[in-house]
């Protein structure tokens, strides 16, 4: 169901979004309330589902993680129980930072982050390829980022 927000709560999510470490403080005086009702909004937020969690954004690039590839998979089976078993299977492989679901002659697209190339490839051939029920696999690596925009509002 949608939830149901108001002016206050926009404002909330704008500001947590651009800086979620703010204090409690912090945040009331941005968007114009005191920090007991600011608190209390943050908590119903977040026990309504619309917060799902804080998370620090890294830059890969400076841990080592230079390639990311896209692979777009269709599967032999649509069936629920192939789907299902497809769907854990990504959840375990440390390479996959994104998984989506897609209508269409393509049923999944799997954001990939490696070190290298050579992880890249491996993972291609001894993962993807080799899963039950993976009937083709298409890959095709990034040049750069244009736009990384993590936010809703």
């Amino acid at each position: 169901m949608k939830a149901r927000l108001d002016a206050i709560d926009w404002k909330i999510l704008r500001e947590l979004q651009a800086d979620g470490r703010m204090t409690n403080v912090e945040l009331a005086s941005r968007v114009g309330i005191s920090a007991p009702p600011c608190l209390r909004r943050v908590r119903a937020l977040e026990e309504a589902g619309v917060i799902q969690g804080y998370r620090a954004l890294i830059d890969e690039k400076t841990l080592g993680f230079d390639v990311t590839l896209f692979a777009f998979i269709s599967l032999t089976s649509q069936s629920e129980a192939e789907i299902l078993a497809f769907e854990a299977r990504v959840k375990n492989w440390p390479l996959v930072r994104e998984s989506w679901m897609q209508s269409g002659e393509i049923d999944f697209i799997l954001k990939c982050v490696a070190p290298d190339l050579k992880t890249c490839q491996n993972f291609v051939i001894e993962q993807l390829t080799a899963t039950p029920n993976v009937g083709q696999v298409r890959t095709s690596l990034t040049l750069r980022q244009i736009k990384n925009e993590p936010v809703v509002v």
